[in-house]
C-alpha cells in the first residue's frame, strides 16, 4: 500500500512539474509565477527525489516477508538501520512535502487580505527551493539514538539547524507584507495568524531537538509529540483550514459564514494550545510516547487530565468547521466571482469555475494579474474555437512555441487506475500477484496509449 500511494504521488509530480514548466499562460514568466505554484513545484521535485527511497524500502521489505529474502534481516546478514535509513531519507522530506504547500497557501492568502504583494519576492522563492535542497540532509537527526557516529551526527545537526534560515526567512517577509499592507482580518487570514504563532514556537523546538544531547534526554518522548504537532499541525492544518475558506466559494459558488468561522478558529487555537503546549512539560518531565499508562506515582496524572480536557475544545473546534462546510455548500449565501478581491488569475472567472476554466487563454503582463482593475483581461488568439487547445511555452519566458491539442475524454485511465490498484493489493498476499496482475494493468495501458489520431489528423 505505500508503493501504491508512492507510485500515484510520483505521477501527479510528473504532471506538476511539466505543466508548470511547458503550460504557463502566455507571458507568465519565471518571475511572474504565483508563489502558490512556486511551492507546488519545489514539493514536486521533492516527491520525485524522495519517494523512490520508500518505495524500495517497502518493496525490500514485501520481498522478505513473502519471497523470503533477507535484506532487513541482522541474521541473515541483512541491516535493520538501512530500514532507518531509507525510510527517514524519505521521511524527512515528506515534512516539507507536506509544509511547502502550506507555505504557498500562507503566501496567497497573505498577499490578498494585505492588498499588497508578498515583500521579497525572490527571496521567497530562493527560500522555498533552499528548503526543498537542505531537506534532504537532515534524515539522521531522527536517528541520533541509533548508535550512529558522533562526527557524523554533528553534520546533520548543524544542517537541522541551517533549514530554520529559510523558514524564519519567509516569517519575516509575511510579516513585512502585513506590516506595509492594511490588514483585512477575514476569517482566512486569521488562520495564518494562528500558523505563524504556532509555527513559530514549533520551529523553535524543533532548533532544540536538533541538538544530540538535547534530543537523546527527550527522544521518544512526548516533548517530541508536542513538538511535530506544532510544525505539522501549526504548519500545515491550519494553513489548510485557512485555504478552504479561501477557496470555498471558488470551488462551490456559496460562501461559508464568516461568524462561524471566527468560532472555529478561535476553539482550533485554544484547543490545540491547550492540548499540545503543556505536553513539551510533559515530555520535560519523562512522560514517554506510545505507552497507554503508567503508575500512578509518576508526576504526570495532572497535566495529562487537563490535555485531555483540552481535547474536547479542539474536537469541538472541527466539529464546528464541518457542520459550517456542509451547511454552507448546501445553503451558502451566493459567492460572487472574486469575494476577496485577490489578484490571481483563478478569481477572474465564475464561481465555480467551468471544466475548461478559460474559454480563452488570458495572458499575463505582471506579477498580480489581476491588479490592473481592468475590465477585461488580455488573451492569447490564433487557438482553435472548435476543440479545447493548449499553447506550450518556453520554460523561462514562457513565450508560445506551438499549439497542442487537450486529450480527450477516455475511460482507460479509469481502468488503468483500477488495475495497478488491484495488482498492488493483490501483492500484499502473495507474489504471484506480481505476475497474473500485471496482464490487466498492461492492457489497460495499452489502450490508453494507443495511437489515437488527433483532431488535426481528421481535419
Amino acid at each position: 500500500m505505500i508503493t501504491f500511494t508512492e507510485v500515484s504521488a510520483l505521477a501527479v509530480a510528473v504532471e506538476i512539474v511539466v505543466t508548470v514548466f511547458k503550460q504557463r499562460a502566455p507571458g507568465m514568466s519565471l518571475d511572474r509565477i504565483p508563489l502558490f505554484v512556486w511551492s507546488m513545484l519545489v514539493t514536486s521535485f521533492l516527491i520525485i527525489l524522495a519517494m523512490p527511497a520508500i518505495m524500495i524500502a517497502s518493496s525490500a521489505l514485501i520481498l522478505d516477508r513473502l519471497v523470503g529474502t533477507h535484506v532487513f534481516n541482522p541474521a541473515e546478514g541483512g541491516d535493520v538501520l538501512l530500514w532507518q535509513h531509507l525510510f527517514w531519507f524519505f521521511g524527512h522530506p515528506e515534512v516539507y512535502i507536506i509544509f511547502l504547500p502550506a507555505v504557498g497557501m500562507v503566501s496567497t492568502i497573505v498577499a490578498t487580505f494585505t492588498r499588497r504583494p508578498v515583500f521579497g519576492y525572490l527571496a521567497m522563492v530562493m527560500a522555498l527551493i533552499a528548503t526543498g535542497v537542505l531537506a534532504f540532509g537532515l534524515w539522521v537527526h531522527h536517528m541520533f539514538v541509533a548508535g550512529l557516529p558522533r562526527l557524523g551526527e554533528s553534520f546533520f545537526t548543524a544542517s537541522s539547524m541551517a533549514i530554520a534560515i529559510p523558514a524564519g526567512l519567509q516569517i519575516f517577509c509575511w510579516l513585512a507584507t502585513m506590516w506595509a499592507g492594511r490588514p483585512v482580518f477575514k476569517t482566512p487570514f486569521l488562520f495564518i495568524i494562528g500558523f505563524m504563532v504556532i509555527f513559530v514556537i514549533g520551529g523553535m523546538t524543533g532548533v532544540m531537538v536538533a541538538s544530540v544531547p538535547f534530543d537523546t534526554q527527550v527522544h521518544d518522548t512526548y516533548f517530541v509529540v508536542a513538538h511535530f504537532h506544532y510544525v505539522l499541525v501549526g504548519g500545515a492544518v491550519f494553513p489548510l483550514l485557512g485555504a478552504i475558506y479561501y477557496w470555498f466559494p471558488k470551488i462551490t459558488g456559496r460562501m461559508m459564514s464568516e461568524t462561524l468561522g471566527r468560532w472555529v478558529f478561535a476553539l482550533i487555537f485554544a484547543g490545540f494550545n491547550l492540548t499540545f503546549f503543556p505536553m513539551h512539560i510533559l515530555g520535560l518531565q519523562g512522560m514517554p510516547r506510545r505507552i497507554y499508562t503508567y503508575q500512578p506515582e509518576m508526576p504526570w496524572s495532572g497535566l495529562n487530565m487537563f490535555v485531555s480536557l483540552s481535547a474536547v475544545i479542539l474536537a469541538a473546534g472541527f466539529l464546528l468547521f464541518f457542520i459550517d462546510a456542509i451547511r454552507s455548500a448546501v445553503s451558502g449565501a451566493a459567492a460572487p466571482d472574486n469575494p476577496w478581491d485577490a489578484s490571481t488569475l483563478e478569481w477572474s472567472t465564475s464561481s465555480p469555475p467551468p471544466p475548461y476554466n478559460f474559454s480563452r487563454l488570458p495572458v499575463v503582463s505582471s506579477l498580480s494579474a489581476l491588479s490592473e482593475k481592468s475590465e477585461t483581461l488580455p488573451v492569447a488568439s490564433g487557438l482553435a474555437v472548435d476543440r479545447r487547445e493548449l499553447i506550450v511555452s518556453s520554460v523561462v519566458e514562457a513565450l508560445p512555441e506551438a499549439r497542442e491539442s487537450s486529450p480527450g475524454n477516455s475511460i482507460w485511465p479509469l481502468w488503468s487506475a483500477l488495475a495497478t490498484t488491484v495488482l498492488l493489493i493483490w501483492s500484499i498476499f502473495t507474489p504471484w500477484a506480481v505476475v497474473w496482475g500485471s496482464i490487466p494493468v498492461s492492457i489497460a495501458l495499452i489502450g490508453w496509449f494507443w495511437p489515437k489520431g488527433t483532431p488535426e489528423d481528421d481535419a
